[in-house]
């Protein structure tokens, strides 16, 4: 009878132990599959750096060649100009005073290789600061469909297009709940860094609009939604308005075909360019003192 009882014990704490193990494995499951979840979305974004890290060094690589070339072409410029010095001064045809004029042509030379090399470390850097903003872009926004929004670096320029059925309803050019969401995450990346100047640009596709009381066309459609959201930016998220610009683009740039649905979908989108700072350009090209 003790036998008995002792068995039915055991076996009872085997069903418990079992139920048990059967709850934290199915726990662990989720957890498995959250994790699963999250490193394939980390891994789309890796990819994504990839890319547009492969981008900015085939440019690089570009410039390099570029300025190589130049490099090449001002050697052989000082070789004959030191030739046809030499030449000049051994036949005694030109004056000491040409002489030296001839040598500060070459010091000049001298002058425009290292503004070369400048140029090269100032476009390197930009490069570097443009990567810097996509990577801070992209950790704000966060996890956010590739159709709904994308951000990009171009010939050394940031884009960051986000669809209208994010921003906004068909025809419509008041902005959603979600849009405002998305575009305050944008503000507090751009109000970090308050030298950057930028541009909202308005696209549709080629979809005649029909009109109403306020909007004639696709041209007016355009421009009153980037006007929409260079007003949010600047009302309720606090952007410097001097640093905005607001443009309509109609239907005249297509990133795709609009023989589509899903082409048409893609045009229909608004654009923040962020504008190079021309100034700091220009004062690399102004001669040194």
């Amino acid at each position: 009878m003790k036998m008995n009882y002792m068995v039915a014990l055991a076996a009872a704490g085997l069903m418990f132990s079992s139920c048990v193990s059967s709850k934290k494995f199915k726990k662990a499951q989720a957890d498995y599959a959250q994790l699963q979840t999250r490193y394939q979305t980390l891994e789309g974004s890796l990819a994504d750096c990839n890319n547009q890290k492969d981008g900015l060094i085939k440019d690089k690589n570009e410039l390099n060649k570029k300025i190589a070339d130049l490099n090449r072409e001002i050697e052989l410029i000082k070789q004959n100009y030191t030739a046809t010095l030499q030449q000049l001064e051994n036949l005694s045809v030109i004056s000491k005073q040409q002489a030296e004029s001839i040598k500060q042509s070459l010091q000049n030379i001298g002058a425009k290789d290292a503004y070369i090399q400048t140029l090269q470390q100032q476009m390197a850097y930009k490069d570097s600061l443009n990567m810097a903003l996509v990577m801070n872009l992209k950790g704000a926004i966060g996890n956010i469909e590739d159709e709904d929004i994308n951000i990009k670096v171009d010939k050394g320029v940031v884009y960051i297009d986000i669809s209208d059925k994010l921003l906004f309803k068909s025809g419509s050019y008041t902005i959603t709940d979600r849009a405002k969401e998305v575009l305050g995450k944008v503000a507090l990346v751009l109000k970090n860094q308050p030298e950057i100047e930028f541009m909202v640009e308005g696209h549709t596709d080629n979809v005649p609009f029909k009109g109403n009381a306020i909007l004639v066309d696709n041209w007016d459609l355009s421009v009153k939604r980037a006007t929409t959201v260079v007003r949010l930016l600047q009302k309720e998220y606090g952007l410097d308005p001097a640093k905005m610009a607001a443009a309509g683009r109609s239907e005249y740039r297509p990133v795709a075909d609009n023989e589509t649905k899903e082409g048409k979908a893609t045009n229909r989108r608004t654009r923040i360019v962020i504008l190079p700072q021309l100034d700091q350009f220009f004062k690399l090209l102004e001669p040194q003192k």
